[in-house]
C-alpha cells in the first residue's frame, strides 16, 4: 500500500533504461501512466506494476501545470525511481480534485516502497532511503551528523546530482520519522521542500514562471470584467437619469 497520508491521495522518453524491468513492462507502465483522463488517479496505475516487479521504488511529482482559462485541464509529470533505473513520464492528465490535493507537494515523493516498507505520507526525495546501510552512511560534519548517499545506479545519481540538495541531518531525519509515522507530509526542518520550498524553487523555475504567467492573465481578465461592469453601470445610470428628465 502506498498513500499520501492525510492529504487524501495523494510520458518524456526514459533517460536511462537498465535491466530491472522487461521492456514490455516498462512500456506498459509509461502507457498506463498516460491514460485515464478524469478517471482514476494515475498513481495506482503506476505503482501496481512496480509492486509486482520490485520492493523498492519512489514516485516523485516532477512537475505540474494547468491548461485553459474557463475550462481547465490539469497535468502531472512523474519521476519513477528504483535502485536500477529511472524514468520521467510525459504530461499525464489528472482529475481536478487529485491535482488540488497535491498542489503543495511539487518535487515530493508521493508514493514509494523500501524493501516492502511503504511510504506512508509525502516526503522529500530520498528520505525513505536514509538510515539504510545499503544506500549510504552517517557522517560527522560541522552541523552534526548527516546522511551521505553511497552506491551506484540511477537512484544514487538522482540523489547526488544537485550540490544544493540540503544535508539530511539526524535531527531532520528524526522529525521526518515522527511525522511519517503519523501519516503527515514532511516538508523539511525549514520548509525547504514542496511547492513553497526554497529548494524546490531553485530546481523547478519553469513551474513558477508558468504560475506567474497564469496569475497575470487571471488579473488582466478580472480587470477587464470590472471595467466592463463599470461601463455597463455607467451607461445604465445615464439612461435612467435621461429618462427621468424627460418625464
Amino acid at each position: 500500500m502506498t498513500t499520501l497520508g492525510r492529504t487524501k491521495e495523494f510520458e518524456s522518453i526514459p533517460r536511462r533504461i537498465c535491466h530491472i524491468f522487461p521492456a514490455a513492462l516498462l512500456a506498459g507502465i509509461l502507457f498506463l501512466a498516460g491514460c485515464g483522463g478524469d478517471g482514476e488517479p494515475p498513481l495506482q496505475r503506476i505503482t501496481q506494476p512496480l509492486r509486482q516487479s520490485t520492493d523498492t521504488y519512489s514516485v516523485i511529482l516532477e512537475n505540474m501545470k494547468e491548461d485553459g482559462n474557463f475550462f481547465k485541464d490539469y497535468y502531472h509529470r512523474y519521476r519513477i525511481l528504483t535502485p536500477k533505473k529511472q524514468d520521467v513520464t510525459n504530461w499525464v492528465k489528472v482529475p481536478k480534485n487529485f491535482y488540488n490535493s497535491t498542489e503543495m507537494l511539487l518535487g515530493m515523493a508521493l508514493a514509494g516502497m523500501k524493501g516492502g516498507e511503504p511510504l506512508m505520507a509525502a516526503a522529500p526525495p530520498g528520505y525513505q532511503f536514509v538510515g539504510d546501510p545499503r544506500y549510504g552512511r552517517w557522517r560527522s560534519g560541522r552541523g552534526g551528523e548527516y546522511w551521505e548517499f553511497e552506491g551506484d545506479g540511477p537512484l544514487f545519481d538522482e540523489l547526488e546530482i544537485d550540490i544544493d540538495l540540503p544535508h539530511i541531518y539526524r535531527h531532520d531525519y528524526r522529525s521526518y520519522r515522527k511525522t511519517h509515522s503519523k501519516g503527515i507530509p514532511y516538508f523539511g526542518s525549514k520548509n525547504q521542500f514542496g511547492t513553497q520550498g526554497t529548494y524546490t524553487k531553485k530546481r523547478k523555475p519553469d513551474f513558477y514562471e508558468r504560475r506567474m504567467a497564469r496569475q497575470k492573465v487571471s488579473k488582466a481578465s478580472f480587470g477587464d470584467k470590472v471595467k466592463q461592469a463599470t461601463i455597463g453601470r455607467t451607461r445604465s445610470n445615464f439612461r435612467s437619469r435621461a429618462g427621468g428628465r424627460g418625464k
